[in-house]
């Protein structure tokens, strides 16, 4: 059986459309309609017309897409990829920390679960972050999960007095220090790109930090030749179509998260036969964290 013809016919069959991160397998990605970072699928997802939408990432973001379109089916494909560093907010201990700073607004991380979004003011992702906080109403910020996104934004808005939940990614926590000043000292004219889930020394030694699609798009860019990635390494399928003729390296020869790299070809099609793996919110929370999706897309213009 050719799978991915499979997986087109039936896509038309039930009118359905394929989302996938940049940290998904690259036969994953060559299948999708649409694929980006979290903020750009959340509007895609939002805005698409197909009832059906299957997404091949992690399950907040399958969750997100349930949230913004509780009319659509979710579907995702590998029901057991979940996001360690989400899992590290629960939505009590957020609410005890607003009770210490009555004054803060909560602002989440896209990578985060519904249950905190339900109780957060504006949801964000790396993309938007500093733009929203910025923008939000408030001095004082309570942000989580990431306390290095958060500590990047506080780099960026020092006006701001930022409360830090102690969350981090356990991918990006593996790029080190020691690492990418090995590279720099083997490698001529190294380019460093990182993303801000990255440890503050490995920001600090970076020659740019952004999210995902800033990286491609500054990699893409740039006359440099030479780049050194700091994330995870599923982005290095779309840096090599759109720059067939430049290198890029990894630390450690590769980071990757596991939960990303759980959907295979096999999942998506069993998905889109039995509607298998189907994401289903409690509306009273749905409603909540709509809002804070909502405001997301409102203050990240």
């Amino acid at each position: 059986m050719d799978l991915v013809k499979e997986i087109q016919k039936l896509k038309k069959e039930k009118n359905a459309i394929i989302l996938a991160h940049y940290y998904q397998r690259p036969e994953i990605q060559e299948i999708a309609d649409f694929v980006g970072d979290s903020y750009y699928l959340s509007k895609i997802g939002k805005d698409c017309d197909e009832q059906t939408i299957v997404f091949c990432g992690v399950k907040f973001m399958a969750e997100s897409a349930k949230i913004l379109s509780p009319q659509k089916t979710v579907l995702l494909p590998a029901y057991d990829a979940g996001c360690p560093m989400a899992d590290m907010a629960v939505s009590e201990d957020v609410l005890k920390l607003k009770k210490e700073h009555p004054n803060a607004k909560i602002v989440c991380y896209i990578n985060s679960t519904t249950e905190v979004k339900a109780v957060s003011d504006v949801c964000c992702t790396s993309s938007n972050a500093v733009k929203i906080i910025q923008n939000i109403d408030a001095d004082e910020i309570i942000f989580l999960p990431d306390k290095n996104l958060g500590s990047y934004i506080q780099e960026q808005v020092p006006e701001k007095k930022m409360i830090l939940w102690s969350g981090y990614c356990i991918t990006h926590r593996r790029i080190s220090l020691e690492e990418i000043k090995k590279a720099k000292d083997s490698i001529e004219d190294l380019i460093i790109l990182a993303h801000p889930e990255c440890e503050k020394e490995v920001r600090d030694i970076a020659d740019f930090v952004g999210s995902t699609l800033e990286i491609i798009n500054y990699a893409t860019s740039s006359e440099k030749t030479n780049f050194l990635i700091g994330t995870e390494e599923g982005i290095l399928h779309e840096l090599k179509k759109r720059n067939p003729n430049k290198k890029f390296y990894t630390p450690r020869g590769g980071i990757m998260c596991v939960n990303m790299k759980k959907t295979v070809l096999i999942d998506v099609y069993n998905a889109l036969l039995k509607n298998q793996h189907e994401i289903h919110v409690n509306e009273d929370i749905r409603v909540k964290a709509y809002e804070s999706l909502m405001k997301m897309h409102i203050l990240g213009r």
